[in-house]
């Protein structure tokens, strides 16, 4: 039991997983990459108790979804006939896999099927996964993160007025053209589109800059009004990071690529952002979210969700500091029930586990990985 929280164990029967590809409606640019399609991974964990979680996650690339199924299945195997709860699962499969490192695709791995166990644990209570982790379906505030990315200004004014259709009262948009002109450029192009309308911007780097341009770069967008400045430098470089959010007025956002509790723990000690964005992927799935979220709660830290909406959520819901939602529709091309914005906000599912179910009609007209 932890903050509450208490699950039965489980027995792992099967797991099966399967990769697919899923357009996306807004071509997203970034510093990184252009992604026109997004690779993502589907498991269904039967347990002995007939009950099957399902849970899935972002890829990045098509090569990950191979590799994080490899190791999600070697995991599978490794826990077979033991009762285990996730919180033990977890605790079992980071030891069995140290020696390889729990990074990267073994990390993603894991939190996947950590996803699954809790979403089967929260079936077999019958409860929705809010609820099981002590809190409730709740509305949440969130960002819409689907677009923006990097193009030409009058074509980002006319995309965030089709994103702002979705009743969301806030965007992200990515930044890190060559210079800081255009920069402000297709800042100013969308703040000019959503003149009157209150609308909170966020801004995303990806990474792109040096810590010497991030402080030149953000001097000029925190006059601009900007909500937060995600991830200008180098991700894991805390001690610059802690220098640009003590040098910035404007918050400073990291945590996405934060491999696990014990990076996040690092990052805010450091005091290398002034919020925390986690990824459920990456930080150790339900499991690891709850460490997270004590950690963040402890040096009293905003904490945002990045990607995964539909699981999370419900990790929100039961998080002290919860801050922003990022919501992204890449999942209604495989789930039955999509999320769903009421008044501004994104309503938790109520329905037993993490609510999420395949739609296989619309899972047979996505290529396959």
């Amino acid at each position: 039991m932890t903050n509450g929280v208490s699950t039965a164990g489980q027995r792992i029967r099967s797991v099966t997983t399967r990769g697919v590809m899923v357009p996306l409606k807004f071509t997203l640019g970034t510093s990184a990459a252009v992604v026109r399609a997004v690779p993502l991974l589907l498991v269904d964990l039967l347990n002995e108790d007939g009950v099957t979680g399902k849970a899935y996650t972002f890829c990045y690339r098509p090569s990950g979804a191979t590799a994080i199924s490899s190791h999600l299945n070697e995991a599978v195997e490794l826990l077979k006939g033991k009762n285990a709860t996730p919180f033990e699962a977890s605790q079992t499969l980071a030891r069995q896999f140290a020696l390889l490192g729990v990074t990267g695709a073994v990390r993603m791995a894991l939190s996947l099927l950590d996803m699954a166990m809790w979403d089967a644990a929260a079936q077999m209570h019958r409860a929705p996964l809010s609820a099981l982790l002590g809190s409730g379906p709740k509305s949440l505030r969130a960002y819409d993160s689907r677009g923006l990315g990097l193009m030409e200004p009058d074509s980002l004014a006319k995309e965030v007025r089709t994103l702002l259709e979705s009743g969301l009262g806030a965007v992200k948009v990515r930044l890190g053209y060559p210079t800081l002109f255009e920069d402000l450029a297709a800042l100013g192009a969308v703040r000019k589109s959503v003149s009157g309308a209150d609308i909170a911007i966020m801004v995303d780097y990806n990474q792109a800059l040096s810590p010497a341009e991030a402080v030149l770069r953000g001097r000029e967008l925190e006059k601009e009004g900007i909500y937060w400045l995600e991830e200008p430098i180098a991700h894991d470089d805390y001690v610059a990071s802690a220098a640009l959010a003590r040098e910035l007025k404007v918050p400073v956002q990291i945590g996405e690529n934060l491999n696990g509790p014990d990076a996040l723990l690092r990052a805010v000690t450091t005091g290398a952002s002034d919020y925390v964005m986690v990824d459920v992927a990456r930080i150790g799935g339900v499991t690891g979210w709850l460490h997270a979220a004590g950690i963040a709660a402890a040096q009293g830290i905003e904490m945002s969700s990045h990607l995964m909406p539909e699981v999370s959520t419900h990790l929100l819901c039961a998080t002290p500091t919860a801050h922003w939602l990022e919501y992204v529709d890449w999942a209604d091309a495989i789930v039955e029930e999509p999320l769903k914005i009421r008044d501004g906000m994104v309503l938790t599912p109520e329905s037993v586990g993490s609510g999420i179910s395949w739609d296989e009609a619309k899972l047979k007209r996505l290529a396959a990985i």
